[in-house]
């Protein structure tokens, strides 16, 4: 099938996606994860709305979630954003449930940086490869606020409030994308992820 995309975008084969899967995997080394958890009582649904719309470093992957399923279009303008919420979730439980996890900052910091770069250069790897980039990403940012969740006021309410939240910064990353990010033949896309992959590399330098 021909390549549909403008001659000046570079073409990266999936095999640079999968590269920047073990890259985030093996950067995950044995660290203590603490500087993201919030400590202390939180309140219910307000507060863990709030939280994804204040915490810049959960922002910006979400919204690179939704940005980069609109720039590689088809079913995966959906799929990315659906996938995370749900592996969030299941990072949640894992994070409640009090099973040790090390490099939880490290691993929240890549998804910054790896999903930036996605974007920046237009990686448009397979399906299934996204969605693997996307469930581990998404596990991470589960686990952080599933590990604080236990403190909550009320933790269920504290839950749904933050993945609704987080649903809504995905459709603005998917509007962005959709509405603005092509112009100047997708340039306005990737200087966003170039302006997030930055983001990563300071969060990483923290």
């Amino acid at each position: 099938m021909p390549d549909s995309r403008p001659a000046y975008l570079p073409k990266v084969p999936a095999s640079a996606a999968a590269t920047l899967l073990l890259v985030a995997t093996l950067a995950l080394a044995p660290t203590e994860a603490g500087a993201h958890l919030v400590r202390g009582a939180q309140g219910g649904f307000g507060s863990g709305f709030e939280h994804p719309l204040t915490g810049l470093d959960h922002f910006l992957a979400m919204f690179a979630v939704g940005l980069w399923g609109a720039q590689i279009g088809g079913r995966q303008v959906w799929t990315l954003p659906v996938a995370f919420p749900l592996m969030m979730v299941v990072g949640g439980i894992i994070g409640i449930s009090g099973v040790a996890l090390s490099g939880i900052e490290t691993g929240i910091a890549l998804s910054i940086l790896v999903l930036g770069l996605a974007i920046a250069f237009a990686c448009r790897p397979a399906e299934w490869l996204a969605l693997v980039l996307i469930a581990f990403f998404a596990l991470c940012h589960g686990y952080a606020h599933g590990a604080e969740l236990p403190l909550a006021a009320d933790p269920a309410d504290y839950a749904i409030g933050f993945v609704l939240a987080t649903g809504l910064i995905h459709l603005l990353g998917i509007g962005v994308g959709l509405l603005v990010g092509r112009l100047w033949h997708g340039r306005v896309s990737r200087i966003l992820g170039a302006l997030i992959a930055a983001g990563g590399l300071y969060y990483l330098a923290l």
